[in-house]
């Protein structure tokens, strides 16, 4: 029963997102050399290799390949599959998991992996010191709450029976909590690792994955290399690959078509995107998928004048969004809600905040603010992000609203969310949320909850409505796949509630991602555009 009710659990969390899921088929033709370095470029470093720590969409896949964790999904899809666990068992209410570890992981430091790694890693993710701003995604463990207030150092809800068996206890069944293993947040380290690295793990990473980090040059290059000690044998394809930093978008596709890089991180630029995609030169280098995502701008709850709903809703209308997905050749649709139109709990009769620049206007007089206001913009310096934020300053000044913009690096711009009282809004082009796993509740509870509002977090609002709070624990108690469509009915209360009356962010648009690769690199769309991974660098290949 327990396994089966796994899987299922699995199965109904996909329900919504099928479509994204495609079985990954290699074809005779495309096969993979299992040889070979690949070269990726990004403009900017990146911040962190910690697992604990690092969430954005640049470092994700970086720290997935370093690290291990209990279950992990199938490349390119959603599919849940034991990893460090060769098998698990859960109680029939729900509440009970245990997990049987397999005896051939090692970290790279030689290190056999136990049970009580999986106890230190995700307590260490908990533990407020750490500041990580997965922390919240554990709250269903017993203990949880007490460690993140700070009134417990260990989690009574993590028990390690033996060195290869660990059982997790719940405060309620929890629907997402497998997903919420697959997550880099729980990744297992090696203590040892951590304590000698004085503070700089993040730089200094031992893990148990696919890649080794040999080698990173702040601001220029990082160097990974092949585990030959990964213990799924097939993995990973490739011997290494490096990531050059300071590439300019634009010189990183000139060098693409050179055949001097394979992978261009920060995908394609507007102004070369039809260009490509109408050219036979470039055929079979784009791969352009839809995603689980939503660019946002965040409105700061804690900082005046956002501190009144009526701002915040009076910003929300004064947005033309149509003339901001024209400015990326229209690689998006305009977003009305929090949700992706292709999530669980996605509401089709809300239709959000229309642009009405007279009712903004309308709405500041009400608050007192009818001359307006000053205010700062937070956005990423990579192309076309600066040139949105400047759109979104153009129509706030149609309402009175002047907006300083301050374009940053992408590890900036988190540091300036995630501290509080710093930065009144954030344009997140470039960091729009992707959805870590197919489930509304990803959209909650680490940008929008309470337990999210806190430093180093991604809930950039600094948003906390304790009304809401219990009804989100509620919906994720509820069992699947049993009551998968009272579920999702609940989370679309809880979202259209939240925008309507609370209106934390500017929903602006539900972005495709668009990824260009040399005519060399193999393997599915699916692998370079992962659901769950964005580039799944276990599974991509040099063709033979």
């Amino acid at each position: 029963m327990t396994k089966t009710f796994l899987r299922r659990a699995a199965l109904a969390a996909m329900l919504a997102t099928s479509s994204l899921v495609p079985a990954v088929v290699a074809h005779a033709a495309d096969e993979p050399s299992n040889s070979g370095t690949i070269t990726v470029t990004y403009k900017d470093d990146i911040a962190t290799l910690d697992p604990a720590i690092g969430y954005d969409w640049q470092n994700w896949s970086m720290i997935n390949a370093l690290f291990s964790r209990l279950v992990d999904y199938t490349p390119g899809t959603t599919e849940l599959k034991p990893s460090l666990a060769e098998s698990y068992d859960v109680s029939p209410d729900g509440k009970s998991y245990t997990f049987k570890l397999r005896t051939d992981a090692k970290f790279t430091n030689g290190r056999a992996v136990t049970a009580a790694d999986v106890k230190y890693s995700i307590e260490r993710s908990v533990n407020p010191k750490t500041q990580s701003p997965g922390a919240g995604f554990f709250h269903s463990i017993v203990g949880a709450d007490a460690m993140t207030a700070g009134t417990a150092q260990t989690l009574d809800g993590i028990k390690v029976i033996d060195d290869h068996t660990v059982q997790f206890s719940l405060v309620q069944p929890d629907a997402t909590f497998l997903n919420v293993l697959a997550l880099n947040f729980s990744s297992v380290v090696p203590k040892e690792a951590v304590e000698a690295s004085g503070g700089d793990f993040g730089k200094k990473p031992v893990g148990s994955g696919a890649f080794i980090l040999k080698e990173w040059t702040v601001g220029q290059r990082l160097v990974f290399a092949k585990n030959p000690e990964y213990f799924i044998k097939d993995r990973p394809h490739i011997d290494g690959y490096t990531v050059e930093i300071g590439q300019e978008p634009l010189v990183a596709l000139l060098r693409l078509q050179k055949g001097e890089v394979d992978i261009a991180g920060d995908g394609i630029p507007p102004a070369k995107f039809l260009e490509m995609k109408k050219s036979p030169e470039f055929e079979g280098m784009i791969v352009d998928r839809q995603q689980l995502e939503t660019s946002y701008v965040t409105l700061n709850t804690q900082v005046a004048p956002f501190d009144n709903a009526k701002v915040r809703q009076a910003v929300n209308m004064a947005i033309n969004k149509d003339r901001i997905v024209r400015i990326i050749n229209g690689r998006a649709t305009p977003a009305n809600q929090i949700l992706p139109p292709m999530m669980a709990g996605y509401d089709k009769d809300y239709k959000g905040y229309a642009y009405d620049v007279a009712k903004a206007k309308a709405l500041l007089a009400e608050a007192g603010l009818k001359d307006g206001f000053s205010t700062t913009l937070y956005t990423s310096n990579t192309d076309p992000q600066p040139r949105i934020a400047q759109a979104i300053q153009q129509d706030l000044a149609a309402i009175g609203v002047k907006v300083e913009l301050k374009a940053l690096a992408n590890p900036n711009v988190i540091a300036a969310g995630g501290t509080k009282g710093q930065a009144p809004m954030v344009w997140s082009g470039g960091l729009g949320w992707i959805a870590d796993f197919p489930d509304p509740s990803d959209f909650y509870g680490p940008i929008l909850s309470c337990g999210s509002a806190v430093a180093g977090g991604w809930n950039w609002s600094w948003y906390c409505n304790q009304t809401i709070e219990p009804l989100a624990q509620a919906a994720d108690a509820m069992p699947v796949p049993a009551k998968a469509a009272e579920r999702a009915e609940a989370w679309k209360k809880i979202f259209t509630e939240v925008q309507e009356k609370d209106a934390p962010w500017i929903p602006v648009f539900n972005e495709r991602r668009v990824v260009a690769k040399s005519k060399r690199m193999g393997g599915p769309d699916e692998i370079y555009i992962d659901p769950t991974r964005v580039i799944d660098y276990e599974a991509i290949y040099i063709k033979k």
